[in-house]
C-alpha cells in the first residue's frame, strides 16, 4: 500500500504541472490581448495618417486650382508680338483683342489668331501662352513679289494675289503684273503667279513683267525686251531650258518674240 506520504509526493509533480501550464496560457492570453491591442493601435493610426494624406492631397488640388482658375497669378500681363515689318505691333495688338488682366487659362487663342489674320498684310499667325503671364503673336506677314500699275498707283502683289500695300511710288525689285484684274480670285493672277512661283531665281532675275489674257496664255517679258509666250503653267523646266538655249544664238538674240507654249514646237519671230 501507498502512504499518504508518498501520494502527496506522487500529485505534487501534477500540480506543478498544471500550474506551468495555467501560468502559460494566462501569459499567451496576455500576449495575445498585447497583440490585439496593438493591431487596434495600428489600425487607428493608418485611418489617421490616411485621413491627413487625403485632406493634405484634397488640399493641395485646391489651392492649384485656385491658383489657375480663380487668382490673379496666372493672367495676361504682356502681348508680345514678333515677325512684323510692314504692319505696325500696335495694330497687331489691337486686332488681337486680348485684355490685359485676363485669365491665361481661358484665353482663346485660336480666335486671337483669326483676328490678327483678318488683317490683310498678314499670311499667317502663330499664338501661344508663355507662363505665367505673357501670351506671345508670332507674325508671318505676306511678301510683295511683283508689281500691279493702276493709273498712278502702284499695287504691290504676294505669292497668292494678295495686295499688300499700294503706293504712289513704283517700288523697286519688283516684276511687274500685267493682268485685267489682280487678285486672288482671278485666274489669270493665279496662273500669272503659279509661273512665278515654279521659275528658278536665276530666271526670275531676268524679267520685267509677267503676264496673262487667261489661264492658258501666260506670257513674260524679259529685260532684254524679247516677249516670251509661256502658255500654260505647266513644264516649267523645260520651257525654261528652250528659253535659255534660243537667247544665246544669233536666231534668239534678233528675235522679239520667243513661243514656248508647246515645247515640242518652239518658235521666234
Amino acid at each position: 500500500m501507498i502512504g499518504p506520504a508518498a501520494k502527496r509526493a506522487a500529485t505534487e509533480p501534477d500540480r506543478d504541472a498544471r500550474a506551468a501550464a495555467s501560468a502559460g496560457l494566462d501569459t499567451a492570453a496576455a500576449a495575445e490581448s498585447t497583440t490585439s491591442a496593438e493591431s487596434a493601435a495600428a489600425r487607428r493610426a493608418g485611418r489617421w495618417k490616411a485621413a491627413f494624406v487625403a485632406a493634405l492631397v484634397v488640399g493641395v488640388f485646391g489651392i492649384a486650382a485656385w491658383v489657375v482658375f480663380g487668382s490673379r497669378v496666372l493672367v495676361v500681363r504682356h502681348v508680345e508680338v514678333t515677325g512684323t515689318r510692314i504692319v505696325p505691333q500696335s495694330r497687331v495688338v489691337a486686332a488681337a483683342e486680348v485684355p490685359l488682366g485676363g485669365s491665361m487659362i481661358h484665353l482663346d487663342t485660336a480666335a486671337v489668331a483669326d483676328r490678327v489674320a483678318a488683317i490683310p498684310q498678314v499670311e499667317s499667325v502663330r499664338v501661344a501662352r508663355h507662363w505665367p503671364a505673357t501670351l506671345r503673336i508670332e507674325v508671318r506677314e505676306r511678301r510683295p513679289v511683283a508689281v500691279a500699275v493702276r493709273g498712278r498707283r502702284y499695287f504691290e502683289i504676294d505669292r497668292f494675289g494678295v495686295t499688300v500695300l499700294a503706293t504712289p511710288v513704283r517700288p523697286r525689285g519688283l516684276v511687274e503684273l500685267a493682268v485685267a484684274a489682280p487678285g486672288p480670285r482671278d485666274p489669270a493672277t493665279i496662273a500669272a503667279l503659279d509661273v512665278w512661283n515654279r521659275l528658278p531665281g536665276g530666271f526670275r532675275g531676268r524679267l520685267s513683267a509677267i503676264g496673262a489674257a487667261d489661264p492658258e496664255a501666260v506670257t513674260l517679258r524679259l529685260r532684254s525686251g524679247v516677249s516670251v509666250v509661256w502658255g500654260a503653267p505647266e513644264r516649267t523646266a523645260e520651257k525654261v531650258r528652250l528659253v535659255e538655249a534660243l537667247v544665246g544664238t544669233p536666231a534668239g538674240r534678233a528675235a522679239h518674240t520667243i513661243d514656248v507654249s508647246s515645247p515640242e514646237v518652239v518658235t521666234t519671230r
